[in-house]
């Protein structure tokens, strides 16, 4: 069936001709740059404390959510974020976007507007914000960054992939979903998810026809069709860029995927996409840093300077709590937009390596932590976190600064 799909894809003349007829602005097509702009306008004027995964606080939900060009009625008693797909979807786009942060300066975690980022933002007319939102949700939007899972064969998510897979079981008629427990269960929760589907609507690459409510329902969706520019963007974007993996491989490098990737692409048919969302790039960071590395109750507060490769970081955990150096690590921390990122043993089979990587080039803002997992089999887990950069430090070497607590033995059960 994906085959035959495949085969009645768009041609890219007759792509580029359906959209040179599509004026893209504030109204259309669909409703992805007013509820966008919704959402950042909302977070510049109530900057929100966020649960330790990043995520808003329930509170918000229902207020943003009425603020919406079309508010989603549900008929649950105590929604989540996930009771508000295309919410989530939105919020994934403004995490991805890089246009927010997470300040953990404070005693608690606040999703804060970069302004940087913003004046770049603001500068783009309404079809480069439409395509590099486009390119926030396919190229950036990792489902990790709104605590959802998905494959993680590339950096990049998998969500076009998956999006167009779904579109293969939309016919010309299109996809009858109440009714049919089968669909809209393994289309809501599974493939491609709530929130891409929203996704998909809230580009307008679908049209979505809303059912009732029902008591202690979610989203209720009657039918789904295709859209004439949704088919053509797709079919091109296909044709000229995921359907040759070499594109995705390019992208699938340690380093942040710049914005405008598919402007080459598209400029044709969408003219007017001439600039790109700019995002101030992380600099090294000199100064010494200083860590607090908890296991439980006990830690150790360590120094070390920020030339040095994580590899000396790891060395200096493991002295500080009397372990031996037989096992391979990795470290685990989230980027700006809230993706995971690894950097492992050079032991490993795929990097980025630690000893490739200084601790001044690690994204971490102040109070913010990060994992270090040491012994693959054992898996002991210590929580790093980042309390100081002190650049009238001078120091060459790690040192461990202070302690607390007993280190426990590392192998308990040797004898």
């Amino acid at each position: 069936m994906i085959d035959a799909f495949y085969q009645r894809l768009a041609s890219p003349g007759r792509a580029r001709q359906v959209l040179r007829q599509t004026t893209i602005d504030e109204n259309g097509p669909g409703t992805i740059l007013r509820d966008f702009d919704t959402l950042l306008a909302y977070v510049m004027e109530h900057p929100l404390q966020v649960t330790a995964t990043g995520l808003p606080p329930l509170g918000a939900l229902q207020e943003v959510n009425a603020r919406l060009t079309h508010p989603l009625e549900h008929g649950l008693r105590r929604p989540v974020l996930k009771s508000f797909p295309h919410l989530e979807g939105l919020y994934l786009l403004l995490r991805a976007s890089g246009l927010t942060y997470i300040d953990t300066a404070g005693r608690k975690p606040v999703l804060a507007v970069d302004e940087q980022a913003l004046q770049s933002w603001q500068r783009l007319n309404p079809t480069e914000r439409y395509g590099n939102l486009l390119e926030a949700w396919v190229l950036h939007g990792r489902p990790e960054i709104i605590g959802e899972r998905g494959p993680r064969y590339y950096r990049i998510p998998d969500h076009f992939r998956e999006a167009l897979y779904f579109l293969a079981k939309v016919s010309e008629d299109g996809l009858q979903v109440a009714g049919d427990p089968g669909v809209e269960d393994t289309m809501l929760r599974y493939y491609p998810g709530a929130y891409n589907v929203a996704l998909l609507e809230l580009f307008a690459i679908v049209d979505v026809q809303h059912a009732a409510p029902e008591p202690g329902k979610g989203w209720r969706i009657e039918c789904i069709a295709r859209t004439p520019f949704g088919w053509a963007l797709f079919s091109l974007l296909q044709a000229q860029f995921f359907g040759d993996l070499s594109n995705i491989f390019e992208l699938d490098k340690p380093g942040e995927v710049p914005f405008g990737v598919f402007q080459p692409i598209l400029q044709p048919a969408l003219p007017e996409w001439r600039n790109n969302l700019t995002i101030p790039p992380w600099a090294f960071r000199e100064g010494a840093h200083i860590f607090k590395v908890s296991l439980g109750r006990i830690w150790r507060r360590i120094a070390i300077p920020a030339q040095a490769p994580l590899d000396s970081l790891a060395s200096a955990i493991l002295n500080a709590f009397d372990f031996d150096y037989d096992h391979l690590y990795g470290f685990v921390y989230t980027d700006r937009s809230g993706a995971e990122e690894r950097v492992v043993h050079p032991a490993m089979d795929e990097g980025p390596y630690t000893d490739e990587v200084r601790v001044g080039d690690l994204p971490l803002r102040i109070g913010q932590t990060m994992t270090y997992v040491y012994d693959l089999g054992d898996w002991w887990t210590f929580t790093v976190a980042l309390e100081q950069v002190d650049p009238a430090m001078d120091m060459r070497t790690p040192k461990k600064l202070a302690s607390h607590g007993e280190a426990p033995q590392q192998y308990p059960d040797w004898e």
